[in-house]
């Protein structure tokens, strides 16, 4: 099955796989993401945080569902790789500032 998801948020799942910086130009230049109860602002500090979670789990997420909530899209995504408890469905919930991802909050 194939999700429709906004196109800010298929760039960013395709992006996961590679690197930093290609995640981080998924956010707009003040974007927010807040992972594991810490939170990132700006392109560069998101792009140290993905290059970071890549460095230390190697893992691929896959999306499931999506639900769209006024201005924030849910995501739940499959994520397995090498970490305790995998696989997990993790929640992404998205908020867009147009082509671009102004807020990302990961959470189990």
């Amino acid at each position: 099955m194939s999700l429709s998801l906004p196109t800010p948020i298929a760039s960013y799942f395709a992006a996961d796989g590679t690197d930093g910086a290609t995640v981080a130009e998924c956010f707009a230049s003040d974007g927010v993401v807040i992972d594991e109860k810490e939170t990132y602002r700006g392109r560069a500090a998101i792009a140290r945080w993905k290059t970071q979670a890549s460095a230390k789990y190697d893992y691929k997420s896959e999306p499931v569902a999506v639900d769209e909530r006024g201005e924030t899209v849910l995501v739940t995504a499959r994520v397995t790789g090498n970490f305790p408890g995998s696989p997990v469905d993790l929640r992404y919930a998205f908020t867009l500032a147009g082509t671009e991802i102004a807020r990302l909050e990961i959470v189990q």
